[in-house]
């Protein structure tokens, strides 16, 4: 996973509320457990309207509640092989949130005005060490957001789950030996062989 520090760049808006995963990733594309070849099938029922057009920008702004229904993973993944690297939204699902933060894929909650102040820039930068959105235009200002510690962390680092995990390796490996040396653990794998 990339670390993530600061993402700059064009903004792309979704003027809609309550997306849920089966708009951003039909069900007809989830027949593959990779993370990518995605991208080109997101929105793909919106995409045959007349006029759509959402150009894969580094920061896509949406409507409340971004990513309700279902907990499909692929939605973050066909996002972010789009090419959105941050959504920024008034609320998003827990489930969508925590998957696309464990993909790498930011999501910045702000309000409705910023969101809409952002959308209109058509320009930003999102400073995730700072925490802030800095909105361009002929306005210039920025905005505050939170994140929990744990997960900025490890967006900053670019860790996924099994990179967490072995960044513990050494404690894990120590643990299971006292463990074995106690007699507790019968039957383990010797990872000191691995």
């Amino acid at each position: 996973m990339e670390k993530i520090e600061t993402i700059t760049g064009a903004v792309s808006h979704l003027d809609r509320a309550n997306v849920d995963t089966d708009q951003i990733m039909p069900k007809q594309f989830l027949k593959r457990v990779e993370r990518t070849g995605f991208g080109e099938f997101l929105f793909y029922d919106w995409a045959k309207e007349p006029g759509w057009d959402l150009p894969p920008n580094p920061i896509l702004v949406a409507g409340e509640n971004f990513g309700c229904g279902s907990s499909r993973e692929h939605a973050p993944w066909g996002l972010q092989d789009y090419g959105f690297q941050a959504i920024v939204a008034p609320s998003f699902a827990d489930i969508f949130y925590s998957n696309c933060t464990k993909i790498g894929l930011l999501p910045i909650v702000l309000s409705e005005e910023d969101c809409r102040a952002l959308a209109h820039a058509g320009h930003g930068q999102i400073d995730l060490r700072a925490q802030e959105v800095r909105i361009g235009g002929s306005e210039p200002r920025e905005v505050a957001f939170e994140i929990d510690h744990e997960i900025r962390r490890r967006l900053l680092a670019g860790l996924d789950d099994v990179g967490v995990t072995l960044g513990s390796e050494q404690d894990i490996a120590a643990y299971e030996q006292h463990r074995r040396d106690d007699g507790g653990l019968v039957g383990a794998i010797d990872t000191t062989a691995l």
